[in-house]
């Protein structure tokens, strides 16, 4: 997160970064957590409700849980996200699961990673779409 701040959110040339904050499901505080993303301009009614949303990944590196920030959002979908130095509020969903096939090249093709990822884990690994508010 700090690469991401003194870079301007640039902290890694080539990867589409961001920071999203969410509230704690039990704690009630705000959490950040560094992530990368693609765009989807094309979700139901993305465009009109916000513009492209933001897909990510809740891959938790191939673990067999899912990453904290994801069980966060599910308890409450209204986030904060910084792209670059820019930042805003926004409302995170679980894609659809057709929404998640035509997502899913996309997602490895920016980071191919995901895909050993989806492979290993014991559960399928949610796509999240976030679109400002």
């Amino acid at each position: 997160m700090r690469r991401f701040e003194e870079t301007g959110g640039q902290p890694r040339p080539g990867i589409s970064d961001l920071l999203l904050t969410t509230r704690g499901r039990r704690s009630g505080l705000l959490r950040r957590t560094a992530l990368a993303y693609v765009r989807d301009g094309d979700g139901d009614g993305e465009k009109e409700a916000g513009g492209a949303a933001y897909v990510l990944t809740a891959s938790n590196a191939g673990a067999d849980r899912h990453p904290a920030w994801y069980l966060n959002l599910a308890a409450d979908p209204a986030v904060t996200l910084q792209v670059g130095t820019e930042t805003f509020p926004a409302i995170a969903r679980r894609a659809a699961p057709a929404e998640a096939d035509r997502l899913w090249p996309a997602v490895v093709a920016a980071m191919p990673s995901y895909a050993a990822y989806r492979a290993a884990a014991d559960r399928e690994i949610p796509l999240v779409l976030v679109t400002r508010t």
